[in-house]
């Protein structure tokens, strides 16, 4: 009677597993399907974009690619170039300002700290729009409008609090000994900052490069505001270009351009993933 009951259990019990896993399979398929569809889009004609659901195309083309990427009167590389440029900047500036930050808050006394940390933490309930036409205002007042400057100097201003948040709860993991240490040995909080600090939070920095990078590469909203003339277009206004308000689009261009704009991404995540996961394990983002 027990071996019974154990074998119905074990049976329910692989029951229930098939069953989620089925699920699973069909949400992942749900929501990947947009994704492959598009894919299959990119590779048929133009006009048999949109009279079938199928994922595999009645023929192959490559007319689109070439299309997206000479139809504009600005190649779309010049997209490519300009994109890169502000992501990597934008990193660069995250990681060297916001770690500044969050090893001043984490790892110096200074009179106010607590109030000025407190401070930065409100910031992340304040809504981009919000300081978006005063910084508008600044920033035409200096003279940035249709340049790259508006979109990458903040980043070396460390205002990001959500990285220095997390720079911080990382850095507070790190035993104070080794600042003592080095102090010791004659380091200044620069050459701790740098010397010792910084070798070991490597996991966290990757963390922050990679958010860094996704969201400089996929933001829509600030380029759309500060950059007025094609050649300085990111590749998100790039794609914006295929679609006509009169009705005149080419959307086998678009689908073909969007799908080399997502293999930067793709391919950045990837390379850094384990280097990902590890700082998120390792930081407030688990508490």
């Amino acid at each position: 009677m027990n071996k019974l009951s154990l074998s119905e259990a074990t049976m329910r019990s692989r029951v229930a597993g098939m069953v989620t896993h089925a699920l699973l399979i069909g949400a992942s398929i749900a929501m990947i399907y947009p994704l492959l569809w598009m894919l299959s889009a990119s590779f048929r004609p133009e006009n048999e974009i949109f009279t079938s659901t199928s994922l595999t195309p009645s023929s192959f083309s490559l007319t689109s690619y070439v299309e997206g990427w000479n139809g504009l009167p600005v190649s779309f590389g010049r997209f490519f170039s300009n994109s890169f440029l502000i992501a990597i900047l934008c990193v660069v500036g995250n990681v060297f300002s916001c770690s500044l930050a969050a090893f001043a808050f984490s790892r110096l006394e200074f009179r106010g700290r607590r109030i000025c940390f407190a401070l930065m933490l409100m910031t992340l309930m304040l809504p981009y729009h919000v300081t978006l036409i005063p910084q508008y205002v600044l920033f035409r007042e200096l003279g940035w409008v249709n340049t790259f400057l508006p979109l990458v100097v903040p980043k070396f201003l460390a205002v990001d609090a959500f990285f220095i948040f997390l720079m911080v709860q990382f850095f507070r993991g790190l035993p104070k000994e080794l600042d003592e240490a080095a102090m010791i040995d004659g380091c200044s909080p620069w050459r701790v900052y740098w010397r010792v600090i910084m070798p070991l939070s490597l996991p966290v920095l990757a963390t922050a490069s990679i958010f860094t990078f996704i969201w400089t590469w996929d933001d829509f909203l600030g380029p759309l505001i500060y950059l007025s003339d094609m050649p300085q277009y990111t590749a998100m206004l790039g794609l914006r270009t295929f679609v006509d308000s009169s009705g005149v689009s080419n959307f086998g261009g678009l689908f073909a351009m969007s799908v080399l704009s997502l293999m930067p991404v793709f391919g950045f995540f990837l390379l850094f993933q384990r280097l990902l996961i590890e700082g998120i394990a390792t930081t407030g983002m688990k508490r």
